[in-house]
């Protein structure tokens, strides 16, 4: 497997991306993208949990339902979400569907809408209708990069990235582009995907290796313990290569790099969050099955306590230990090791249930730094492990504020 770090959604052959600026977005960029393929794809995705969905959202989940392929791409926007506007909502996203359609030359449900932004405004049609007409005229096999600019909303930096897989018949590409930096926590995040891949490959495979990925990605990143309403993982294979993914072990590495691509734009996320200040890994083992240590894991990354200590560089260990006993989890304390590494050496700061012997100076200077890993043993066999992402951000301290806590908290702030 190859890393393409420029790469992007358009980087598997036969795909094409256009974008445009139509005034959805105040500051004038570009807000309107298209990501088209030059043939027929299998679909699969993955949406929010959240019971209060978009419109855009209502949408794709129907098509889907009618629908594994025949799709050719996605139309989005950026700068209002088409959330909370009802039955108008329903209508505008379907119409986004039509002037999309009519632009690229398709029928209207052969593409998935995507819209992120302001909640509860209705979207402004004319202009919409003016920037897909522009964005299809800007489509170019290069063009997914600046589709990743044109969905950003408060991101810092695009967030993109392409992979290349080599299989038993050939290679295949797999690409994806993504947007999110606020209300990102478990079970879809604030955040739109967009991947991309030019293998054959049948629709309940794809959508189960989405599931896998997203799993293990973007449902184990964690910035202000918000969803939102409009969460989309769309994955889009058009078979261009040639190189069809159907041995077990082609399907394994295809999986890896699937994962690897989800991965990488799940971390940039967290990475890029609103005020973030740290990037924390926790990592669990010992736990009876990966469900289990998952649960621990996102109850020790979405601690406000254990978020708040990370953020003021406190090595407060005892509130990490804390979270995980509240997970409900059986284990056994006494047995329960953990370790925080930095860039350097680990330092252990509990064995077998009691606090270890190390230097207090040493682990302060550690829980200063911009990336830090925490490892919770529950056992002392190897069992299944679980990864969550979580990043302290500057409006997740504040947000935690309270009379006895605000001055500490507001020193944390820059």
């Amino acid at each position: 497997m190859r890393a393409i770090a420029e790469g992007h959604a358009t980087t598997p052959t036969g795909f094409n991306g256009g974008s445009a600026a139509c005034g959805l977005k105040t500051s004038g960029a570009t807000d309107v993208f298209l990501v088209v393929s030059d043939l027929e794809c299998t679909a699969a995705a993955v949406f929010t949990r959240n019971r209060v969905v978009a419109a855009p959202v209502v949408v794709d989940r129907e098509a889907l339902a009618k629908a594994r392929s025949g799709y050719r791409g996605v139309i989005g926007n950026a700068g209002n979400a088409n959330a909370c506007t009802g039955a108008q909502g329903l209508a505008d996203s379907e119409q986004t569907r039509v002037l999309a359609a009519q632009a690229i030359g398709c029928d209207a449900r052969q593409l998935f809408v995507l819209s992120t932004g302001v909640i509860g405004r209705p979207l402004d049609m004319d202009k919409l209708a003016v920037g897909i007409q522009a964005a299809a005229r800007s489509l170019d096999r290069a063009g997914g990069a600046a589709c990743a600019r044109a969905m950003m909303t408060t991101d810092t930096r695009p967030k993109h990235l392409a992979v290349e897989v080599v299989l038993a018949g050939g290679t295949v590409s797999l690409g994806g582009i993504a947007k999110g930096a606020g209300m990102i926590h478990p079970d879809m995040a604030t955040m739109l995907a967009v991947l991309t891949t030019d293998a054959v490959i049948d629709a309940l495979d794809l959508q189960r290796m989405l599931d896998s990925a997203v799993a293990g990605s973007f449902n184990s990143i964690s910035i202000d313990g918000d969803t939102s309403t409009n969460d989309t993982v769309l994955l889009l294979a058009n078979g261009a290569s040639g190189v069809a993914v159907r041995e077990d072990s082609d399907v394994a590495l295809f999986a890896e790099g699937l994962d690897c691509l989800c991965l990488h734009l799940a971390q940039a996320i967290v990475r890029d969050g609103e005020g973030a200040r740290r990037f924390v890994t926790v990592r669990v083992t010992g736990a009876p099955d990966g469900a289990a240590a998952h649960a621990i894991a996102n109850v020790i990354a979405t601690s406000p306590l254990v978020k708040t200590a990370f953020a003021g560089g406190d090595p407060n260990w005892g509130r990490i230990l804390a979270a995980a006993g509240r997970a409900g989890v059986a284990f056994d304390p006494a047995n329960v090791s953990l370790v925080v590494q930095a860039g350097g050496p680990a330092v252990q700061l509990l064995a077998q249930g009691m606090r270890a012997d190390y230097v207090k100076r040493r682990l302060r200077r550690y829980s200063t730094r911009m990336n830090l890993r925490c490892s919770l043993q529950l056992a002392r066999v190897r069992a299944l492990r679980v990864y969550l992402r979580a990043t302290l951000p500057k409006s997740t301290c504040a947000s935690m504020q309270t009379t006895q806590l605000s001055n500490a908290v507001n020193t944390w702030m820059d």
